[in-house]
Formats: C-alpha cells, structure tokens, sequence
C-alpha cells in the first residue's frame, strides 16, 4: 500500500548531529524569543541547521561565520538563508540546509527569529568543520575529482573532461559499464553510465530485468547544476563501500545519462545545435540525441526516472518538482509519482532542509503543462514514475549569499546531488508499489478503454496547510475539440506516410515515421501496401498524439481504423486482411489465415484460437476458452492480460526486432515457446501458469 502524504516530521530524525549547544542552566534560562537547541549536521556538500521553533516568529535569519581550527573567525559574517513556515511540511521542526561554501571549510552558525520585521537576540553558536568532497584523495577512483570540483565551482566541467572522468570510472570500476547511446549533431557521444553491483548486467535485457531507474541530467545546455551532480554521484556509486550503496546497486542498476545535449552544454545554449528545446521533442524524436534516449528506454526499460533542470525564479523553492501531467497517462503512474514528490522527497527535504514544492510554487508562471513532447510526460505515457526537478536558479530573498557565484552553484548541485540520492532511496523502499503501477498501468493501457485527450493536464492542487509552496502549477483542461471520446482500434498508415521521406530533422534530413515509431518499441503491422499501428499495446496513451489528425504536435495524419467485430458471434470465424475485435463474444474456432491479423480487447473466444503465418496477433483484456497456438508470425505478437483455458504455444515466429509480449496472462496449461525469432518478453510482468513452461518461455 502506497504511504500517504507525510504532514509530520518528528525532530528525533535528526539525531546525527555533528555539534551541539549545551542547554542553558534554568538561573541563565534563554529568553523566550531566543532561539534554542541550534545543531548542524553535516552531508555531502551541505549543513543541515534545525532548532526549536520561537512561538510568534515570522522567519528565521540563518548566519554563517568563517573560522579556522580554533574557533577564530577568519571572515564576516553573512546572513545566508531566510527560513520561512511555507519551506517544508512540518513547521514544528524548522531545518535549514545551508550549501554556498567551500566543502571541507570550517563555520559557525547562529540563527535568530523575527517577528513582523523585529530581529530576536541570536541563538548560541555552534560550529563544525563541513564534509569534505566524497573521496579519499589517496584511493584511486575515490580520488578522481570532476574539473567543476577542482576549481571550486568557478568552471563547469567541460565535454572533453567528462569523457576522460567517466573513462576513468570505467576503467576503476566493476561496477560501471559506459556505453555509447548515440551521438549528438555534432557528432559528440551521448554516453550513459550502467551500474551495478558487483557488476552490471551485460545486455540491456538483463538490465531490464533489474527493474532500472534512470537519471537524465543536462537536457538544457545552460543548466548544468544536475550534471555536476550526476557526475558526482556515479564516482559514490562506483566505488563507495557503504552499505546502503552496495545494497541498492545489488537490488538495481542505476542508468545516468550525463549529457544528452552535448552541443548545447559546449556552447552553453538552451537548445542543440540546430536551436531545437530536446525537451519539446521526446515524443517526436526528431533529433539524435532524444531519439537516443527513447531508443534507450525502449531497451533499457527503466521503471523510475528523474529528469534535471534549472527554474529561473528567485522566488520558488530550492527543488520544484513535477509528475507526468498528461491526461493520457494511467492513473496508477500519476499516483506513484505523486507519492514519491510529495510522500517522499516533501518529507525528507523537512528533515534535511531543502525547499521542495510542486514547480510553478511561488508565481511560477505558465509551466508544468502537458505538452507530450517533454520527458516527464514521455516517460508517464511509457509507464515509467518519474519527476522533473528544477534547481532554482537564483537564491533569492531566502538565499542571499548566492550573489557569489561559485555558493549559487554549489547549492544547486549539492541540491541535485541529495534528490538524487532520495530516489534510488525511494526506489530501494518502494519497488514493489513501483512494479505494481507500472503492471497496472500496462494493463490498463492495452485494453485500449476510455477517452483519449490530445492536450490536457491532471491537477496539481496545493498541498494543505502547512505546506512547500502556495501557487501550484495552472491547470491546461482540455477543450472539446482535443477530445476523443470514443477510441479507435488501430491508425492505418499509408507506405507513403509509413517509409517516405521526412524534412524535419537536422539539416532539413528526419528519419521516417517507421524509424520513430521502431524507436519508441510500438507493434506495428503490415498487410499489402498498408501499415497498422494498434492500440491495445502498452504505450497506447502517446500512440493517437503522433498519428490522430487531432494531434497537437503529430508526425502524420493516420486514418482511424473502428473496431471490425463486435457483439456476438456465432461459428467458426476465419481472419482474413485486418481484423479487430472490441467487446465481441465468438463460439467457435478462430483461424487468422497467413498475412493476415487479430486483434482483440475485452473480448471472449470460446474454442481454439489458431494462427500460421499471420502478420499479426494482439490480444489484450481478452479470454480464449480454448487452445491457442501462434506458429510463424512475421510482424507482431502481443498477449497481455488475458486468460487461456488450454495449452498455449507460440513457435517459429520471426518478428524482427520486435519480441513478441506475453505479459500478466493467466495460462491454464501448459506453455511452450520455442524457435523464435527475437525470444518473448514478459516486460518484467509475470506471467500465472497452471502447467509446465518451456524452453524460451520457462522465465516468463
């Protein structure tokens, strides 16, 4: 059962307290206004300030001083962090994470309450040298620095470097595998990071079956702050040997993606090289580097996703964040994201510090909407739970220190650095629920019911008092006309439309829309000369927003092919040409002849279903009474959650590329599976069998 949303945060989570003021003796009580119990832990690259709250106080002024090893203030102090009730979910223990210095330096703090505009007397100091960059200097990997930390974050790390520091980790590491997504326009490499423990798994297949989580770290070439982090934390992941490391890295592979937009991070630009925003074109894919990744999660199938970004609005919290918005995701997928924002990273940001809230909080402004063609949305309508992230870029009133550069992006990064670390954290906890909305939603897609929406968002309503941020993102409610009320079974492409030529890549040069749809992993069936793309597959909330008419940003306009069969059906039915079944009842056999295709939801055979040399078999929400047996299929094969009563055997299919899916089916007998050609796949959700499986199937 998912947790419900967090609303209190004891104080005695912070018991790792690295200094600590002794409590006055009641004849020097401190006053009532003063602030008390001030402690400071330490993290990596940041401080963790919490005190007893003052009754009455508006805000409180965070200071930080300087000192050498003494004790000595070698420096001013400054005020650097306004502590305001709107932070964080539990405002009867205020926390602070202060992260614009040096790591390593040595500080004093004080805090002090105000009331209106009245400064209270300051609490009693404490002070502690902060944690040093993670990494023995003298223990090789642990000792590999990014050119961002050598310089004190006066420099970015630049694209050279980063492949000489990841090299490096691969090399040091058996944990880490670098592989080669892709390259960018201007033929820089789209690398991604596979960890593991003890080591990763050698396919992506095998990787898969880890239930994968997946970091996307510079989209945006001028955000960089969540690439830093990244980088940072593939160095822990490879080489720490902390136990909570080494137990996630052996219950999953991590899978980060440093820069996908290389050309834009070289030239310190928004877009790629051709000016395009790759976070408008995930669904499109018309670019390279986002038809890198989606080829990546097609493979990979990551199950739990963040996305990195930068928030230009100095009033909003430290770490905005969102969940897949689009109307068109399941349910469950929304959920799960909801619960690991507001669940999870609501309440440990309380505990450690950092301001997290729905992006858009504190006059965000137009952002968060539902556009298909942005990650967090993409990956919803993949199934996968996932966020965006925001790194707020500016410190603003509650961070006024960050007029320092080099202490702007510290925060940020060491920011990016924890909620990094809290997802494969939430994962580690919650990967059951995670694998079960997922399945959910799988299922809940294939049956291909309810209406479709071409733009539209899920609300996002302010969280309840106290809460992280008051101006949750706008609501973009779909208007009538964007609405498909009934949905079709299927798109007909013509091979023009499905091969011919494109202009809407770089340089004027886009690949077909066979290639973008091979690409996002869609079954696709082919009879004559006419290409059939249907919806009872997983991904069946993004399929209609590329190929309807009434598509917002499509690729092409496809015909919407009705459903061919419905009601009852009585006798042996022969498949010839396309057939598509929609809350039928048939009594008899069914024989799909060769070229020919099936497909089913909510639909009841009742008898043996037979197919030799179809071009296609898909069967979704539905329930054969009787044996089904799928022998040498050339295009596609889909079976989920259905039931067979009898002996199931799928043999000699040569589907490509494309493995046939047999996935949360319930087989009443026997399962064989032998001689296919790529082998089925159960995409990680188990299949019930009552008799023996064999062969390529004994795993499913």
């Amino acid at each position: 059962m998912r947790r419900q949303r967090t609303t209190l945060i004891a104080v005695s989570t912070l018991i790792a307290i690295t200094l600590t003021t002794a409590a006055p003796s009641p004849a020097n009580a401190a006053p009532p206004e003063q602030v008390t119990a001030l402690t400071a832990h330490q993290a990596d690259g940041y401080t963790t300030l919490a005190w007893q709250p003052v009754d009455g106080a508006t805000d409180y002024q965070i200071e930080r001083t300087p000192v050498d090893a003494n004790g000595t203030p070698t420096g001013a102090p400054t005020i650097v962090g306004i502590w305001r009730p709107n932070r964080q979910i539990n405002q009867q223990a205020p926390t602070f994470a202060d992260a614009g210095y040096n790591p390593g330096d040595t500080f004093q703090w004080r805090v002090r309450a105000r009331t209106g505009t009245t400064e209270q007397p300051y609490s009693n100091p404490v002070t502690a040298t902060t944690t040093a960059p993670w990494g023995n200097p003298d223990t090789p990997g642990e000792s590999l620095r990014t050119q961002w930390e050598t310089t004190h974050a006066a420099q970015y790390t630049s694209d050279t470097d980063e492949y000489a520091y990841t090299a490096a980790i691969d090399t040091l590491s058996d944990r880490v595998r670098v592989v080669e997504l892709g390259r960018t326009v201007q033929n820089r490499p789209i690398n991604m990071l596979v960890i593991g423990h003890p080591a990763p798994p050698a396919t992506p297949a095998a990787v898969a079956a880890t239930a994968p989580v997946a970091i996307n770290c510079n989209v945006h070439g001028n955000e960089p702050g969540d690439r830093e982090a990244c980088l940072i934390m593939a160095r822990q992941l490879a080489f720490s040997t902390d136990p909570r490391i080494t137990d996630l890295l052996s219950h999953t592979t991590v899978l980060i993606v440093p820069t996908i937009n290389g050309d834009g991070r070289a030239n310190n630009t928004r877009g790629n090289s051709t000016g395009q925003d790759l976070n408008r074109d995930y669904s499109l894919i018309r670019q390279p580097e986002t038809a890198a990744y989606i080829k990546m999660v097609r493979d990979y199938r990551p199950v739990a996703g963040y996305d990195g970004h930068e928030f230009g609005n100095s009033r909003a919290g430290d770490l905005p964040m969102l969940p897949p918005r689009h109307q068109n995701v399941a349910q469950p997928i929304f959920d799960q994201s909801q619960d690991m924002i507001e669940g999870h990273m609501y309440a440990k940001g309380a505990e450690a510090g950092w301001w997290a809230c729905p992006y858009g909080c504190e006059g965000g402004g137009n952002v968060g909407l539902s556009e298909e063609t942005i990650l967090r949305n993409t990956l919803g309508l993949k199934n996968v739970t996932n966020s965006l992230l925001e790194l707020r870029s500016s410190g603003g009133q509650t961070r006024p220190d960050e007029g320092n550069t080099a202490n702007n992006r510290r925060r940020k990064t060491y920011s990016a650095l924890w909620t990094f670390q809290q997802f494969l954290d939430y994962h580690r906890a919650d990967r059951a629920d995670i694998l079960n909305s997922r399945a959910e939603s799988i299922e809940l897609q294939a049956a291909n019911t309810g209406r479709l929406v071409f733009r539209g968002s899920r609300p996002i309503p302010a969280h309840p008092a106290p809460h992280p941020g008051d101006s949750p993102p706008p609501l973009d409610a779909p208007p009538a006309d964007l609405i498909l009320d009934t949905p079709p079974c299927a798109y007909k492409l013509t091979d023009a439309q499905y091969n011919g030529a494109r202009t809407d890549g770089p340089g004027g040069v886009g690949t077909t829309v066979a290639q973008r749809i091979a690409a996002h992993g869609w079954k696709v069936i082919t009879i004559g000369d006419d290409h059939y793309v249907p919806l009872n597959q997983p991904e069946r909330g993004l399929i209609p927003l590329l190929l309807d008419p009434k598509g917002v940003e499509k690729l092409t306009d496809g015909e919407r092919v009705p459903p061919t069969l419905t009601g009852r059906r009585n006798g042996p039915l022969v498949v010839t040409g396309f057939t598509c079944a929609d809350n039928a009842t048939i009594n008899g056999p069914v024989t799909v002849r060769a070229g020919a295709a099936l497909v089913t939801t909510a639909t009841t055979i009742s008898g043996p279903l037979t197919a030799t040399g179809a071009a296609g078999v898909l069967l979704a929400d539905s329930t054969v009474n009787g044996p089904v047996r799928i022998a040498n299929t050339t295009d596609a094969i889909s079976i989920i959650d259905a039931t067979i009563a009898g002996p199931t055997d799928l043999s000699a299919n040569t589907t490509g590329t494309d493995a046939p899916v047999l996935a949360g089916t319930t087989i009443r007998g026997p399962l064989s599976c032998t001689g296919n050609n790529p082998a089925p796949t159960n995409l990680g959700i188990a299949n019930t069998v009552h008799g023996p499986r064999t062969t390529q199937c004994a795993a499913l």
